[in-house]
């Protein structure tokens, strides 16, 4: 799987929350996501919300749906 690079520009989306939406498409808690990437949950909460806004979805399940459509998470 190749992300669209385009999309990912075009959404405004960084690396740092392309990578926390792929750990939330692995199921991962927002806990389980600050640990791995060594930051607070605070930190991880602030680039979801970002995120969120981004491919305008309320929740986590909406977000990961709306990646996958845009082609940017497998």
């Amino acid at each position: 799987f190749v992300p669209d690079a385009a999309r990912i520009e075009q959404l405004g989306i960084t690396p740092r929350e392309l990578e926390i939406l792929e750990l939330i498409a692995a199921g991962m808690s927002t806990r389980e996501i600050a640990e791995k990437l060594f930051v607070s949950e605070n930190t991880v909460k602030t680039h979801s919300s970002r995120l969120f806004e981004k491919l305008d979805a309320r929740r986590r399940t909406q977000a990961v749906q709306r990646a996958k459509e845009a082609g940017l998470i497998p």
